[in-house]
């Protein structure tokens, strides 16, 4: 067991504190009484019951969320069925291309897909607004879906699918009964993932948004360039907030999925 030295203590330190203290200092001046957001001037809550009347960043965090579950939900169901195939079927005509397209977004520049989801909107003549900035969300998600369920697939016990086909299951029924429940953390985890992403989107949203749907990232940056404001920092700590719970969920019942699982191998250990 290797012990931690002074290096690897300063290396860590200085580490978590890149990436953490402006997030930190950001949720500080959230409860911060003065306007200018870089001066103390007390404890108040007074910027979160101003954003309640503040309805033009209601309306666009309103539509975040709104496209935020319905990509993450769609991502999630097409991300498990991409990785489904890639699994179970390590032969077939066009493989390698399907494979190539589902994690393509995984490595595209944003500006990237953006400008080509623009181009294909404008081409099929779509208005630009919520279902074409849905559209994109469940593009550049999916594969994050396709990636976190393929990795639990890899190791699933194929023996236990088979057992209950074996009994009268039809492969359908196997899925919804045995399979789904065994992989259900980490489509969980997938869908959190994909929920995450939506949320903080801003470069693909601003290529195929149109009038009327803004979402908070995109209002956020624009009040950002006429300066920081108390309210920008409390509706971003809510953010903060809002990933923190969907992470930590996730990686609770992914933990009681792992130690149900080893009780189970336990138990099926012990049986005679």
């Amino acid at each position: 067991m290797q012990r931690w030295t002074p290096f690897n203590i300063i290396s860590v330190t200085l580490g978590f504190a890149f990436l953490y203290i402006p997030i930190l200092l950001l949720v500080i001046f959230s409860f911060n009484e003065s306007k200018l957001v870089t001066v103390w001037g007390g404890f108040s809550t007074k910027w979160y019951v101003s954003l309640l009347s503040n309805d033009a960043l209601l309306q666009s965090a309103w539509v975040t969320i709104r496209i935020g579950l319905l990509s993450a939900t769609v991502a999630t169901v097409l991300g498990t069925m991409a990785a489904l195939t890639l699994v179970r079927y390590r032969r077939f005509n066009g493989r390698t291309l399907f494979s190539g397209m589902a994690y393509a977004p995984l490595v595209m520049p944003e500006v990237i897909t953006g400008l080509s989801l623009l181009l294909l909107f404008v081409a099929m003549g779509m208005d630009r607004g919520f279902w074409t900035v849905l559209i994109a969300h469940i593009t550049f998600t999916m594969c994050f879906v396709a990636v976190v369920v393929q990795s639990r697939l890899l190791s699933f016990d194929m023996s236990v699918e088979e057992a209950a086909q074996d009994l009268g299951a039809s492969p359908v029924a196997t899925f919804f009964q045995v399979t789904l429940p065994i992989i259900a953390p980490a489509v969980f985890s997938g869908w959190v993932l994909a929920f995450t992403l939506s949320l903080d989107d801003l470069v693909t949203s601003a290529f195929t948004t149109g009038p009327g749907t803004t979402t908070l990232p995109m209002k956020i940056y624009s009040q950002v360039k006429l300066g920081v404001t108390p309210e920008i920092n409390a509706v971003s700590t809510i953010m903060i907030g809002i990933v923190t719970i969907g992470v930590v969920a996730a990686s609770i019942v992914t933990k009681r999925q792992e130690l149900q699982r080893q009780r189970d191998e336990r138990m099926a250990m012990a049986q005679p």
